[in-house]
């Protein structure tokens, strides 16, 4: 029993010194971590640097979204770019014009209203082009691309399979039909994601309200460009002839619309002889001209297609079949005579 004793008491000294030599140690490490982190904390309040407060109110104001179309890395980058003056308060596209309007308030700024802006795809070849080969690689534009700059005839036109699509954080781009990606103007928010993905570079930002747009990238000769495709601009100059507001230039063998210039008449679509020009308006309204009229003659000027008609100071009248409802005619009047009827009007903003 006595030897018995003894070794117990033999092990419990042994644990006692074996927790007195771990022990320490840790006490001691434990009292250090302390200590610093007091310090941190006491160096983290003494030298922080005073975050402005409208810096977390204008976060609050827009949507979250990161996607850096402002041009900076997400929100809070171009919350404090604002802020330093480095960023306009009207710079974030999916906040849209109210957001623009609380920051300018925030900022105590003037917020200038500029016309929403959308993507566009400057191709409506799709299945209208000649594959020059046919590829097997990966789904993607960019892998496609590598292979002899695309399986299409036509280098400069969509490849179709829609990378586009796949960077949208708005789910405003869709495969179309035709096989381009058709974009939904509600939804998009004009972000630029597209824009760099796209390794063709036929997406731009184009305004809302120019509905007529020239769907062709192409910059070869009109031979080569209508073997490659058959809805390819070949630079034929007639959508720059009958243009009544001059904005319509042939670069190369690619005519080009100058939205600046543009009032959505639609007679170069009409007289496009490939169908390369495409008219967003599907159907036109016509102008009608009330009893008001005091016969100024001001809408027989601006009229593009000569389709008013009438004596100075007596009631015009519209000619139905020559008016191509761009609505020149309604902005030109001072006595507000004139009204839109029938159709989808898009007036300039």
């Amino acid at each position: 029993m006595l030897t018995t004793a003894m070794i117990a008491l033999t092990i419990v000294s042994r644990q006692q010194d074996t927790l007195s030599a771990v022990g320490g140690p840790a006490i001691v490490m434990g009292a250090i971590g302390l200590l610093l982190g007091l310090g941190l904390a006491f160096a983290a309040r003494k030298f922080a640097v005073p975050r402005d407060p409208r810096m977390e109110a204008i976060e609050a104001v827009l949507p979250g979204a990161n996607c850096g179309g402002c041009g900076f890395p997400g929100c809070a980058a171009y919350a404090s770019a604002v802020v330093e003056g480095k960023a306009p308060v009207n710079g974030c596209a999916p906040a849209g014009a109210a957001a623009a309007a609380e920051i300018g308030r925030i900022m105590g700024a003037q917020v200038e209203e500029k016309e929403k802006q959308i993507a566009v795809i400057l191709c409506n070849g799709g299945k209208s082009a000649v594959n020059a080969f046919n590829y097997n690689g990966p789904l993607s534009c960019k892998s496609a691309a590598l292979v002899m700059n695309g399986q299409k005839s036509c280098s400069y036109g969509c490849l179709g399979f829609g990378d586009c699509i796949e960077v949208c954080s708005f789910n405003a781009m869709e495969m179309g039909d035709n096989g381009v990606p058709d974009i939904d103007p509600e939804m998009c928010v004009a972000c630029g994601k597209c824009i760099e993905e796209c390794p063709r570079n036929i997406i731009t930002l184009w305004p809302e309200s120019r509905k007529v747009i020239v769907s062709c990238s192409s910059r070869d000769k009109g031979g080569v460009a209508r073997k490659a495709c058959s809805v390819a601009c070949i630079g034929c100059r007639k959508c720059a002839k009958v243009c009544p507001a001059d904005a319509i230039e042939i670069d190369g063998f690619l005519a080009k619309i100058n939205p600046e210039k543009c009032i959505n008449c639609g007679l170069c679509a009409s007289e496009c002889p490939i169908g390369a020009i495409v008219d967003g308006i599907p159907v036109r309204p016509k102008a009608f001209i009330d009893s008001t009229c005091i016969g100024c003659t001001l809408c027989t000027r601006v009229c593009p297609t000569d389709a008013i008609e009438g004596s100075v100071k007596e009631k015009h009248q519209v000619i139905a079949d020559k008016c191509i409802g761009c609505g020149q005619c309604v902005e030109k009047c001072p006595k507000k005579s004139i009204k839109m009827m029938g159709g989808v009007l898009a007036q300039r903003c």
